[in-house]
């Protein structure tokens, strides 16, 4: 209890109290925190879940029982090949995925629901007997004619479809090409007869729409059939008149013309010759320029090399005697002739290479120029036959395509001949709806569940809620935190039809036990120990500040201490009645000057301590308290007494309480536990602030243990408690 045993300087409040005490994180999760608030409304959570699941109990037995038949289908994607066709109807490819919610969907239709009624007369049913009354009804209040017998069928069978849709449960199996066609009603037959039902009508509805279609199929196609035909005869007539007159030949289908062909080839030859020329003019055009003896034919000329060689002989000769003799001299000159000569005979044959050349050049210009005069003939002629063409091929793909299309149709004519009288079907029944045993809802076990669930979870809800919503403060450490000085007591809740002073006689009790330590908590509240003067306060009435006041009094005195308890509450004094005194005279006497303080102050025998009652009720307490009368008195009983214990009224709503607590040295403010709202209590401590009041610290009462104690530290009230007993 080191908190509650804080030295206190009087007269003045720290600005560090008035700061909120340290709290843990906001984010963090107190699951401890939690289970202390389910375990404070138990029962509430208790009785919730309790409710909810009696009333799921009595809804279940209660409910009318509904039995549930399935019959298990096969669907598969394509039909069975007993003839290869396609396009007669609008099969799906294996690759499609909505194929299968085509045909859950088709399960679910309201034509196959109206189809399933009329087969099993389900207007007749007795079952449905109150749907059909409700249609009679409107039927009659119409237009006040009766309606025709096979309208008025319609209509009925129309008003049964969104019962039967309700009814009906498509389930697929997953992972196969089988569903499940389940059927819930309360007749167990009836459900069996229409979970059958519903699978023979899908496949008669699949199987009319396939042969619908074979047949709208045929006829179309034989209509279709002559008309082509006709059409066919006609247009290979006029192929055949046309290429007579025109004097077309053809070499074949999709092949070219003669003409054509021909001058293919020549216009590839055309190609080649002007390559040909192409590369002559290159090298004409090489030799044309410079000394010419960088021309490949140059190089790989052996005598022209020969030549070369013996020139550079000479060469080398003349520049190694010209050392030692003068260009004029004969030698030297012998020497330039015979390389003149040799110059002259490599010029000869380099001008012989170079007209080689130049005839090559000339006679693939003469070829370039014959070919084209060629070509030119040969394209006019190919653009003659083809303008003539034209007409020719557009009559001959016109007869083409009637062909395709007479031996297109023709086939799809006799594979529908032969497909129309298989009747293969996709779909086929696995295993057909029988009587159900055993009701499919409502389910006990799996009611119940839910029930125990939803019940808890409204139970926990309620219990959160309610706590949240409860502003009373609860435990010491929501005093503290609404609070910022210490919790100097707690003291727990007394038993039922137990008094205060019944449970103050005992001293090994639990309650006399938490005033003891509130008594020990106020020694160590200031430098001095004991406050002098002490008034015990609390926000509103009926929270025990005048058994505090007086069992704190009592406690003091046992300590040999002279103490003067005064019941400073002019407007509902209690202590008079409590210790069972005279209240004739008393502290409204000594500030109204009608007594003196030894007419009022009355000793209690064998102890050390006094009291001094409330006196008459004075028509204006506050008057009597704001005068010098108050502070006069306390000083007299200063000096007569250790401590002065006062007794006040609530602080809200009256200003009795803030003049008290202004007069004496210290103030404690009682607040009961499951009682005391907290805005109520932080206005309190907010007036008691204002009127610069030495607020010591608070005090807990009423404080259940048994209910709040685990996780807040005040199991010692019951250590001891079996030796007391």
């Amino acid at each position: 209890m080191s908190s509650q045993m804080e030295n206190v300087a009087p007269g003045s409040i720290r600005e560090q109290d008035l700061a909120a005490p340290a709290r843990p994180d906001d984010d963090e999760i107190d699951l401890l925190a939690y289970w202390q608030i389910l375990r404070e409304r138990q029962w509430l959570v208790l009785g919730v879940l309790g409710t909810v699941v009696l009333l799921t109990l009595v809804i279940t037995l209660l409910a009318t029982p509904i039995y549930r038949a399935a019959t298990t289908v096969q669907i598969e994607r394509d039909t069975m090949k007993v003839t290869s066709f396609e396009g007669l109807a609008p099969i799906e490819s294996p690759q499609d995925r909505d194929f299968y919610q085509t045909q859950y969907e088709l399960l679910q239709s309201r034509s196959l629901a109206q189809r399933v009624i009329q087969d099993l007369n389900l207007v007749e049913n007795p079952h449905f007997a109150k749907t059909i009354e409700k249609v009679n009804e409107r039927l009659a209040k119409g237009d006040g004619a009766q309606a025709a017998p096979a309208a008025a069928q319609l209509a009925r069978e129309q008003a049964l479809v969104e019962s039967m849709a309700e009814a009906l449960t498509i389930e697929p199996v997953r992972n196969s090409r089988l569903v499940k066609v389940n059927f819930d009603s309360p007749d167990p037959q009836l459900a069996a007869r229409v979970a059958n039902a519903y699978a023979e009508g899908f496949i008669a509805s699949n199987l009319e729409r396939r042969f619908d279609a074979s047949a709208y199929a045929t006829k179309y196609l034989e209509e279709r059939l002559a008309q082509l035909k006709a059409r066919l005869e006609d247009s290979e007539k006029e192929l055949v008149q046309f290429s007579e007159r025109e004097q077309i030949v053809s070499v074949g289908e999709g092949a070219p013309s003669l003409s054509a062909q021909n001058l293919s080839q020549l216009n590839a030859s055309l190609s080649k010759v002007q390559d040909e020329r192409i590369q002559a003019e290159s090298r004409w055009r090489h030799a044309n320029t410079g000394s010419g003896l960088g021309l490949p034919q140059v190089v790989s000329n052996l005598l022209i090399q020969k030549l070369r060689e013996q020139r550079a002989g000479l060469a080398a000769e003349y520049q190694q005697n010209l050392g030692v003799y003068k260009p004029e001299y004969p030698d030297m000159v012998r020497l330039q002739g015979q390389i003149r000569e040799l110059d002259s005979q490599v010029a000869t044959e380099v001008a012989n290479i170079r007209s080689a050349i130049k005839a090559d050049y000339d006679a693939a210009v003469r070829q370039e120029a014959l070919m084209r005069e060629q070509l030119t003939t040969l394209r006019g002629d190919v653009l003659d036959l083809e303008g003539r063409s034209i007409q020719y091929n557009i009559l001959r793909r016109e007869a083409d395509t009637n062909r395709q299309i007479y031996d297109a149709l023709l086939q799809r004519y006799k594979e529908i001949g032969v497909a129309g009288g298989v009747g293969a079907n996709n779909i086929s029944v696995i295993d057909p709806a029988i009587v159900p045993n055993r009701r499919h809802s409502p389910r006990l076990a799996l009611n119940l569940a839910v029930g125990l669930l939803l019940g808890g979870f409204l139970g926990v809800l309620a219990a959160f809620v309610l706590h949240f919503l409860d502003r009373t403060v609860k435990t010491p450490d929501a005093l503290r935190a609404l609070i910022p000085r210490p919790v100097l007591g707690v003291i727990p809740l007394l038993g039922e039809g137990i008094s205060p002073a019944q449970a103050a006689e005992d001293a090994r009790s639990p309650f006399a036990e938490a005033y003891r330590s509130l008594r020990t908590a106020l020694q160590f509240s200031t430098p001095h120990g004991l406050p002098h003067s002490l008034l015990v306060t609390s926000a509103s009435a009926s929270e025990g500040k005048s058994t505090t006041a007086m069992e704190l009094a009592r406690n003091i005195a046992q300590l040999d201490q002279r103490v003067v308890l005064v019941d400073a509450d002019l407007r509902n004094p209690s202590v008079h009645r409590l210790m069972s005194l005279s209240n004739s005279v008393g502290l409204s006497s000594l500030l109204a000057g009608a007594a003196q303080i030894g007419d009022v102050v009355q000793p209690v025998s064998g102890s050390t301590l006094s009291v001094i009652t409330s006196g008459p009720l004075p028509p204006s307490p506050p008057e009597l308290l704001a005068g010098d009368g108050l502070a006069g008195l306390l000083e007299s009983l200063r000096r007569d007494f250790d401590v002065i214990v006062l007794d006040g009224p609530p602080v809200l709503g009256l200003a009795d309480a803030p003049l008290l607590a202004n007069r004496v040295e210290a103030t404690l403010l009682v607040v009961s536990a499951e009682k005391t709202r907290s805005d109520a209590l932080q206005v309190a401590s907010d007036r008691l602030v204002s009127v610069r009041a030495h607020l010591l610290g608070t005090l807990l009462t009423g404080f259940d243990h048994k209910r709040k104690g685990e996780g807040y530290g005040y199991s010692y009230y019951s250590y001891g408690a079996s030796d007391a007993k």
